[in-house]
């Protein structure tokens, strides 16, 4: 909103008195906003004059130049304030105020409410700038004062009113699978940070201009659209330990749509652990599939014995249902103790052939979104140790085994599964995000 009005010029007063124009300007876009003080000289005083009602954009006006005498001072150069204002201001963008041929003395922002909005004056006294966020759709009243080089004041009002959006998106910070990346954790070199916005984004890049991953030591790595709501990230090879990773969402203000606004900024860090990676070789029926867990410095620290998906699947309702284990890097997303599993659950009923109803599964670590475990299963121990395949897709494990894993293994740890004869590769929506080439991955940024 504006307020102010058109300067009106002052002519010579009585007994000598002349008037000394204090323009004060708070424009923007949408107008300037002019203020006039006066000064005395000899006997005569000159009021201050501009009028309160004018929408047109305004300029500064100084005092015409008069004939100087000895016993009358040269005119100061007026003080001028300017600040920005008007309709439709971006919330996330500061209102600035400045001052010339002057400093500013005190600028209050307040809202609606009569609260006080954070700011600061620069140390030289020439700026103001609010330090805190607007809120869509609100006005705000702006006062400013300063005085000009002789110490006369100067004090204008306005107000600012900001946008207000017809939708608004709020992004959540997450790691594969929708679980939240949790701040101050601690996870494997394979995990995988998610921004999730609620609402479908348009723009894409200026979605992912809002976004940022820091890291220390320096790791470089790319976005990756995976659909219009889901955006990962990750190096290209695994992450080094130890690496310290912040995630941020600095969507406020941002337009990522038709009317579409980020709702809120959100942050969070993490940290990445030791190194561990498991990788399964799908050698049945010539050979016992055997599952072999690595350390850092790439030996093996703990060797199984597992049977995994049965090679094929079956059509149930016009749907077909796959029993592979598909070739790809999984991470581990979760323990569970017990999982609870049901065929019915990825459509295959509990009385169809292959179907099984829903029983209670322990020693559960799950590495992929649509059901792939490592976990017990005691009714396959022959499979597992004579090299047959015969799970839904899950890598089954001896009791031992696969408390071994559940107790050893961490979120973000990645499982390579290799081998498996006439399977697709696993796909992102799955959780394969390793499984994509870097070549492609980084074609996947919208910043390109």
């Amino acid at each position: 909103m504006q307020q102010g009005g058109t300067a009106r010029r002052q002519m010579f007063g009585p007994a000598g008195g002349r008037a000394r124009w204090v323009g004060v300007v708070i424009g923007g876009a949408a107008v300037s906003l002019i203020l006039s003080g006066c000064t005395s000289s000899g006997s005569g005083t000159v009021p201050a004059g501009p009028g309160n009602s004018s929408s047109a954009r305004s300029t500064p006006v100084e005092s015409a130049p008069t004939t100087s005498t000895s016993s009358s001072p040269p005119l100061a150069r007026p003080a001028v304030i300017t600040a920005a204002t008007g309709d439709a201001v971006n919330p996330a963008k500061p209102v600035t105020v400045a001052i010339r041929n002057g400093k500013l003395t005190e600028v209050t922002m307040l809202n609606a409410a009569g609260d006080k909005v954070r700011g600061a004056i620069s140390a030289a006294g020439t700026s103001w700038r609010n330090t805190e966020d607007l809120v869509y759709g609100k006005t705000y009243r702006i006062t400013a004062k300063g005085v000009d080089a002789s110490g006369d004041a100067v004090t204008k009002t306005a107000t600012v009113t900001t946008l207000t959006p017809d939708n608004m998106t709020m992004p959540s910070l997450q790691r594969i699978g929708g679980y939240p990346l949790t701040d101050g954790s601690t996870y494997g070199v394979a995990i995988v940070p998610v921004v999730h916005f609620d609402e479908p984004i348009a723009n894409r890049a200026a979605a992912e201009r809002s976004l940022q991953v820091t890291t220390t030591p320096q790791v470089a790595g790319s976005w990756y659209w995976a659909d219009d709501q889901n955006v990962h990230w990750r190096p290209e090879q695994y992450w080094p330990s130890g690496t310290t990773v912040t995630v941020s969402a600095k969507v406020y203000g941002v337009r990522v749509g038709p009317g579409l606004y980020g709702q809120s900024d959100r942050s969070t860090s993490f940290k990445i652990g030791r190194r561990q990676v498991t990788i399964a070789h799908d050698s049945a029926p010539k050979a016992v599939n055997k599952v072999r867990v690595y350390n850092a410095d790439h030996q093996v620290i703990r060797t199984m014995n597992t049977s995994m998906g049965m090679h094929g699947g079956q059509m149930v309702n016009g749907n077909w249902i796959n029993f592979y284990t598909l070739d790809g890097t999984y991470t581990v997303l979760g323990h569970e103790q017990p999982a609870r599993m049901c065929s019915a659950s990825y459509g295959l009923p509990a009385n169809a052939p292959n179907g099984y109803p829903c029983e209670n599964i322990y020693n559960a670590t799950k590495i992929s979104t649509d059901g792939i475990y490592l976990h017990e299963l005691l009714t396959t121990l022959y499979s597992q140790d004579h090299g047959a395949d015969v799970s839904h897709g899950c890598l089954n494990l001896n009791a031992a085994n696969s408390m071994w894993f559940f107790k050893h293994s961490m979120v973000g740890d990645p499982v390579e599964i290799r081998g498996a004869k006439g399977a697709p590769t696993l796909q992102i929506g799955q959780g394969g995000d390793w499984t994509i080439p870097w070549s492609t991955w980084v074609k996947g940024t919208a910043l390109t």
